[in-house]
């Protein structure tokens, strides 16, 4: 999803934030799982926000009961569904339609995504994320979602960095507290700042839930070598989406073999979702670029 490239930590004082992290009760380990890697394929609502945001009666326009049934036509096995597309006023009748939307179509809701900033320190603007978060925990657990993308944030400018990332761990583990309750997982995605990888690891470590983990995104990566980067938060993964460009500025082809030889090896099991965000048009490049992973997944050439 698009963010700000803002990297306000830089050099020897990332490394100074991340040597002044606080300690969790203890430092979390990977995921564990049973059985060998298992990989699934879902498509992100997000990768078709030109037409979910379009005003009704435009050409291609859909909301997501439309992309629903789009994702259906196409080599998928779940969908994401953002909730930045969802009507202004959720209901319970209109999440159950939707989730009987997914279930009619052989769809698994593979999880959600939302926005919030929990790098803020305590305050009314902090609440107002939390109370986002409250609103969006009992949507998805609605629909049966099983983990929701979260953000660390940019902090204001009047936090320091090292407060803003203090301020995150505290956040999330109170976040996954009222995850849990739902019995609704976390991922944080590596954006913004977090595309630094090294930087994002000692977070994921101190937050230490077991309703907490890592979104992974292979797209979001500060370093020209992604994917040694990406190899080292994939333990911790929780989900994955998978974007058909990589690395920083400017981007390059996602080797997306590649990408699924790094999380067949950690031992990933779950959803590598499609989240697209190239320039070529969605309704043709998507089912072209669901094939190429469909094949990458059956050790196969698109």
């Amino acid at each position: 999803m698009p963010h700000t490239r803002r990297s306000f930590l830089t050099g020897t004082a990332a490394a100074a934030v991340v040597t002044a992290l606080p300690a969790a009760a203890g430092a979390m380990d990977p995921v564990k799982r049973a059985g060998p890697s298992r990989l699934r394929i879902g498509l992100a609502a997000y990768s078709m926000r030109q037409y979910l945001e379009a005003k009704p009666g435009t050409p291609r326009a859909m909301d997501l009961l439309g992309f629903v049934d789009w994702a259906a036509t196409l080599d998928t096995d779940s969908v994401e569904l953002t909730s930045y597309f969802f009507p202004e006023q959720v209901t319970k009748t209109y999440l159950n339609d939707l989730k009987r939307r997914c279930h009619v179509n052989g769809l698994d809701i593979s999880g959600g995504a939302i926005r919030n900033n929990f790098t803020l320190p305590p305050g009314p603007e902090l609440e107002k994320w939390f109370s986002h978060l409250d609103m969006w925990l009992d949507h998805y657990a609605q629909l049966g979602a099983p983990v929701i993308r979260v953000f660390a944030g940019i902090p204001p400018k009047d936090v320091t960095e090292e407060q803003g990332i203090q301020n995150a761990i505290g956040n999330l583990r109170r976040a996954c507290g009222m995850a849990a309750s739902r019995g609704v997982i976390l991922g944080l995605e590596n954006h913004d700042y977090l595309t630094s990888i090294d930087r994002m690891l000692p977070i994921v470590k101190a937050v230490d839930s077991p309703w907490f983990g890592v979104n992974l995104d292979s797209g979001n990566v500060d370093q020209p070598d992604v994917y040694p980067e990406l190899a080292k938060i994939v333990p911790y993964a929780l989900n994955v989406q998978l974007k058909v460009e990589t690395g920083p500025a400017p981007k390059v082809v996602t080797d997306i073999p590649k990408v699924v030889g790094i999380l067949r090896q950690a031992g990933y099991r779950g959803y590598i979702v499609l989240e697209y965000e190239s320039k070529p048009e969605p309704y043709e490049a998507i089912p072209t670029h669901l094939a190429e992973l469909r094949a990458a997944l059956d050790g196969k050439k698109a």
